[in-house]
């Protein structure tokens, strides 16, 4: 059987740092999962700017932030949104906000660094929140991280099984290729800038080509492809807390991602005892879906456990 398995980058991969500046009320917010922050207000849009850190931290200060990304010719990509934001939405905000100045940005980037500087691999995004619905840059926002210890050895048993591995994340293509040199991931199988639509494509186009697609994420940016895959992962390896839609989204929980290796054992052994397998997501059994934990007997079994009085 041909399986592949598709990971989020920040939060099940790589043991990520996020820090946050709310514009409007003059605070930092640390340690905040900016999906869930995105999502908690409609209009909003997550966006990933593809400007060095270094360049920022020279800029300007006092600069507004949409007149450096205007003079600078920056371009940006849309990580995720809740509700429906048009990209001559999200640049019309980008370059005429008056309210976030590059200082934002920098203070960002400083309390992040200051967390990563010691580690010996490091992946570093900024980016902005924007609100449509108030046309304004409501945050700014900076993730760092590394690896989890955990994180290369797993991708390697992987292959040693003859699993493909890939990455879909909405975090920024150059930065995940550095990520997928040291867990050993080819640069094909990377996928940045990645929405919750592309990344659900991105397991549909897989499923065309393997037998069984399994999608590990963390956020609820990762809903849909969860929904798309055979077997949806969560991973509560970095954040506990999760929302309950993205729980009931999932078929397992993993609390560290060396995990998914006896998730993609058992699933092969379910499948070598039955030829229909185990269907996750759109593709078969939706009731299927709860939060099982990792551990609690073999793939089929924990998927049998939380069907158990659930019914369409």
């Amino acid at each position: 059987m041909k399986t592949a398995v598709v990971f989020d980058s920040a939060g099940t991969l790589l043991h990520t740092y996020r820090t946050a500046r709310d514009v409007i009320n003059d605070r930092i917010i640390p340690e905040i999962e900016t999906t869930t922050l995105t999502c908690s207000v409609k209009g909003r849009a997550l966006i990933i700017l593809y400007a060095g850190s270094q360049d920022i931290i020279n800029a300007d200060g006092d600069r507004l932030l949409s007149d450096y990304i205007t003079a600078n010719n920056i371009e940006f990509g849309l990580a995720c949104s809740s509700g429906v934001v048009t990209i001559d939405e999200i640049s019309k905000i980008l370059h005429t906000d008056t309210h976030a100045k590059v200082s934002d940005l920098q203070t960002c980037i400083r309390n992040v660094w200051n967390f990563c500087k010691s580690l010996e691999v490091v992946a570093m995004n900024s980016g902005v929140i924007v609100n449509k619905n108030t046309g304004i840059i409501e945050f700014t926002i900076t993730s760092g991280g590394k690896p989890f210890s955990n994180a290369r050895d797993t991708i390697q048993k992987l292959h040693g099984m003859g699993v493909a591995t890939y990455i879909a994340s909405g975090d920024r293509t150059d930065k995940l290729l550095k990520m997928a040199d040291y867990l050993g991931i080819p640069h094909e199988n990377v996928h940045g800038i990645s929405t919750p639509q592309i990344k659900a494509q991105i397991v549909r186009d897989l499923k065309d080509e393997y037998d069984r697609v399994i999608m590990v994420g963390d956020g609820v940016n990762d809903i849909a492809a969860m929904k798309e895959a055979d077997l949806a992962v969560l991973s509560e390896q970095q954040f506990f807390k999760k929302p309950k839609m993205l729980t009931d989204a999932a078929d397992v929980i993993i609390r560290d991602v060396i995990e998914v290796i006896d998730i993609v054992g058992d699933t092969d052994r379910d499948s070598a005892g039955d030829d229909n397998g185990i269907k996750g997501g759109n593709g078969g059994n939706n009731n299927c879906k709860g939060g099982v934990r990792s551990g609690e007997g073999s793939v089929e079994n924990r998927c049998k456990n939380s069907c158990r009085g659930k019914t369409d």
